[in-house]
């Protein structure tokens, strides 16, 4: 099994974030995994995407030129990633932002209002981890409590209310596809 995945977004949206806690989660079950990411010079604002490759065996390459999953959080990077996707795939789109569909035909389509939803949770700081909840829904590879305990370790000691916001803001995307 060998599953490759893009985040992609604006830097500040928490997109290296993303990817990094995911890794670690899939770390934490035991999978191999590789983490690149990528971001422009200007950072903040800028274009960001981390690849993160998790498989039960040794892992070639990072690299992912037909990744299984595409999630964009912002329109540059749906343009950007659409055509790369590997058929059949899925493209986790943030839509409360991106007001457009793919022009790709073959792969799946999750919309998930991550903005919307963060702001109805209290704090748009925490639209990335509204997806991320859709997002280990959709693929299944670990549970939301390993998720949970990496982003409290990768988010190295927080307060509590900042924790918390986040199990809330995950569990809101989790519970928001019906699978």
């Amino acid at each position: 099994m060998m599953i490759k995945s893009i985040f992609s977004g604006f830097g500040g949206q928490g997109v290296l974030m993303m990817g990094y806690v995911f890794a670690h989660g899939a770390m934490s079950k035991g999978y191999q995994v590789t983490y690149l990411p990528a971001y422009g010079a200007e950072v903040r604002g800028g274009t960001a995407n981390c690849t993160v490759a998790v498989a039960d065996e040794e892992i070639a390459s990072p690299i992912a030129s037909e990744p299984d999953y595409v999630v964009a959080l912002n329109t540059p990077s749906l343009y950007t990633f659409q055509n790369r996707i590997a058929a059949e795939g899925t493209l986790f789109l943030n839509s409360s932002i991106i007001n457009i569909r793919p022009t790709r035909q073959g792969i799946n389509v999750v919309e998930i209002p991550c903005g919307e939803m963060a702001e109805k949770i209290g704090n748009p700081r925490v639209s990335n981890t509204v997806m991320m909840g859709a997002f280990i829904k959709k693929t299944g590879l670990f549970s939301p409590d390993i998720y949970m305990k990496s982003l409290e370790v990768v988010m190295g000691g927080k307060k509590k209310s900042v924790m918390e916001i986040n199990r809330v803001a995950f569990m809101a995307g989790y519970d928001f596809l019906n699978i």
